[in-house]
């Protein structure tokens, strides 16, 4: 009987809130959409238009789940920290109507998108793909999934992002330019979507570097606050 060589790898699992037994949530594929506030558009240097969402993605090895110390990553001086509401999906498909695609989010957190700004900025300037300054070891953090049935942050919610305490990133959920619903939307129709799925939905402005021995707290209204710790040396 033919063997594999080699084990899977263990599946990424989120806690989901919830009555009963402590239940998880697999984490199947990651997507982010970019430049999804306006103000951070615009201290990106674009223009904060509502041109239709674009969209990378980071791999499930890359998360972290929860609260915690992680190592300054690698081959970069300048990791910034971009505070994001993150959805999961509980139901999957193709070019889902807005509404068809609130239906299918299960969850919600708060989140932390890293991003290796000096290696984005390098592979820009020569136009070359940039997948590696957002793709590495613990570059999608995420906190507590919080189940639909036990609420979600109102429409409104205020999104922050404090690093030793001090307040690097203010805003508020309903100044997206594409609300959850209508990224979802526009995303089902350039990939179907799959129960496991986690979304990224955009920061807001503020974004910033993160240095070794500083601590990021991220935080949402009405979800559980994610505080993470860097350590080492770049």
């Amino acid at each position: 009987m033919p063997t594999d060589i080699l084990s899977a790898p263990a599946p990424v699992r989120l806690p989901l809130s919830g009555d009963g037994p402590q239940r998880f949530f697999p984490v199947r594929e990651i997507y982010c959409v970019g430049r999804n506030y306006a103000d951070h558009a615009i201290e990106m240097g674009h223009d904060p238009d509502r041109d239709p969402p674009f969209f990378f993605r980071k791999d499930r090895a890359h998360v972290h789940v929860g609260d915690g110390t992680i190592p300054y990553p690698p081959a970069t001086q300048d990791v910034h920290h971009e505070v994001e509401l993150v959805v999961a999906l509980g139901q999957g498909g193709h070019d889902l109507s807005p509404d068809a695609a609130r239906a299918a989010i299960l969850g919600h957190a708060v989140g932390i998108d890293l991003t290796r700004r000096d290696l984005q900025a390098e592979a820009k300037a020569l136009r070359r793909p940039w997948d590696l300054s957002k793709g590495f070891a613990n570059a999608a953090l995420v906190g507590p999934l919080v189940h639909v049935d036990q609420g979600a942050p109102d429409p409104d919610a205020a999104i922050l992002l404090d690093v030793d305490g001090e307040t690097r990133q203010s805003g508020r959920l309903d100044q997206m330019i594409w609300p959850v619903a209508e990224t979802l939307s526009a995303l089902s129709r350039l990939v179907e979507l799959h129960p496991g799925d986690l979304i990224f939905t955009g920061t807001p402005a503020g974004v910033g570097p993160g240095a070794p021995g500083q601590t990021m707290q991220a935080r949402i209204e009405g979800l559980p606050p994610l505080t993470v710790m860097l350590d080492g040396a770049p």
